[in-house]
């Protein structure tokens, strides 16, 4: 099973664009967590063109236990962050699929410590311009479909 967590994600319009984007790249379920919109919501919609009806989702005002619970059914946790010991998300290439967790996180702050120290793995994606980082829809698109390569 590939399960994506939103940490505090702000943007109604990336909710939606990531709803979208988990049916497409065979996401079966999304975690909602601390501030990040919740459907049904116009918004979300008009970005998701009604894929929050077909994607299962949950709510996790802290998901720290929901985490811990599917590190201990085996799932593999996968935070897209740029951190001293990120891997390039190509590397994920080759490594087990099957039961992980891919973690986004807030715009402007990342994805909050606690995660971060709890995740198996921290990937990011290289950024050869001036920006150091993607939209977080973008960017979470470009891994999930990453994840289709085994």
């Amino acid at each position: 099973m590939k399960i994506l967590l939103l940490d505090n994600i702000r943007s109604i319009l990336n909710v939606g664009a990531l709803f979208r984007t988990c049916d497409g790249a065979g996401f079966e379920k999304i975690i909602l967590t601390g501030f990040t919109p919740t459907p049904p919501r116009k918004e979300i919609s008009k970005t998701a063109i009604w894929a929050e009806n077909f994607v299962v989702w949950e709510y996790y005002k802290n998901p720290l236990e929901y985490l811990q619970n599917l590190q201990s059914q085996g799932f593999k946790i996968f935070v897209l962050e740029q951190t001293s010991e990120s891997i390039d998300f190509r590397d994920i290439v080759g490594m087990e699929h099957e039961n992980i967790c891919l973690i986004l996180g807030n715009e402007i702050e990342g994805v909050q410590k606690e995660y971060r120290e709890m995740a198996d793995y921290c990937v990011e994606i290289p950024m050869l311009g001036q920006k150091q980082s993607l939209n977080v829809a973008t960017a979470g698109g470009i891994c999930m479909y990453q994840f289709l390569e085994s």
